[in-house]
């Protein structure tokens, strides 16, 4: 039912946002990890709402509870459940859209496809599902660490509406990104970021924005030709987060008003590796690693749910006009990037897994 992601590191998420709670079940976790709650618990904190004056006001502690897969604070290779409780729901906010679907939501499609729906707070549609892909990408960080001590992963907000930041992915730190609840690395347009956020959420609507993402200290060798392309299997990863609408990766777009003679990598040897003396590729080559940092970019939305009145119809065909009460972000990137990057570290382990199971020579 559209609940499970990865081959070898494998997940399922389940839960709705207004339900007992959230959570996910991990398959193909290697056994003797080294792993507690503590090791999951900074990762749900960052994605976490009620974090700063920017993000939805509603309070929940995303607590998480390890209920199988751990002995002794040791993975047994056997599947990991974990359960984060819901703990402040509010599902009389969503009364009015009981008959009511709200635009450019999930209510109508869900409805049209299951014939039912589960009105408070969207069902699986609402973003604390994120909530099992955050904490199941905080277990396959831990493997990537084991694997490739080097890797490292890095997603930061560089555009929210017409406000950009030039952030360089090759120097940029998660101290940088860290240091501002925008989680933009660039101060100045941090803070203008700040303003435009109040500002519309002000006037109850919303707004969107672009997060970019590194991954440094890599292998070349990850991902396989043909349908399980590396950067195919990032762009589901990341398309497959509620509220965004675009991906592309190294040069993306922009590359296509190049000819090839601009656009190619020449390869040169660095400290004894092949490498490239550029890296518009964004690092795969055929689908696969080619060892260069892997950079892509993620398009988000405007948070569909606002609290200002829009024109919709209801169940019964009938025109009416939906003004949402709830708790919703007015811009969903600040939260988004630990998403981003915990759907990295579960599309990297899983083809870091994949690669040591096919057991290729000189891996």
């Amino acid at each position: 039912m559209g609940s499970i992601f990865g081959q070898v590191f494998r997940i399922a998420t389940w839960g709705e946002s207004h339900g007992g709670g959230v959570g996910v079940v991990i398959e193909g976790c290697p056994p003797r990890l080294p792993l507690t709650e503590a090791d999951i618990q900074p990762a749900l904190d960052r994605r976490r709402p009620g974090q700063s004056d920017i993000v939805t006001p509603r309070k929940e502690s995303d607590t998480c509870r390890i209920l199988s897969g751990v002995t002794n604070g040791l993975t047994t290779g056997t599947p990991i459940s974990i359960l984060v409780p819901n703990e402040d729901q509010r599902s009389e906010a969503y009364s009015e859209m009981e008959t009511m679907y709200r635009p450019s939501h999930a209510d109508y499609t869900y409805e049209a496809k299951y014939g039912i729906r589960a009105v408070a707070g969207g069902g699986r549609a609402s973003a604390r599902e994120t909530i099992g892909r955050v904490a199941a990408g905080a277990v396959a960080a831990k493997i990537l660490a084991a694997l490739y001590p080097s890797l490292e992963i890095v997603a930061f907000v560089s555009a929210i509406q017409d406000l950009e930041a030039e952030v360089d992915p090759l120097t940029v730190t998660a101290a940088e990104v860290e240091a501002s609840p925008t989680r933009c690395p660039v101060p100045a347009v941090a803070e203008a970021m700040i303003a435009r956020i109040k500002a519309v959420r002000s006037e109850g609507d919303s707004i969107g924005g672009v997060i970019g993402c590194v991954v440094r200290g890599g292998p070349a060798g990850l991902g396989d030709p043909v349908f399980d392309k590396l950067d195919a299997d990032l762009a589901k990863a990341m398309l497959s987060l509620p509220a965004t609408k675009g991906f592309e990766i190294g040069s993306g777009f922009a590359g296509t008003r190049l000819r090839g003679s601009e656009h190619n990598d020449a390869f040169e040897m660095r400290d004894g590796r092949v490498a490239t003396a550029t890296n518009r590729s964004g690092g795969v080559q055929g689908g696969i690693s080619n060892g260069e940092p892997i950079v892509f970019r993620v398009a988000f939305k405007p948070t569909a749910t606002i609290a200002r009145a829009q024109q919709t119809v209801t169940s019964g065909g009938e025109a009416a006009e939906l003004k949402a009460r709830g708790r919703h972000d007015a811009c969903v990137l600040p939260r988004a990037v630990p998403m981003v990057e915990a759907m990295t570290a579960l599309v990297l382990c899983d083809h870091a897994l994949r690669q040591r199971a096919q057991g290729a020579v000189g891996q």
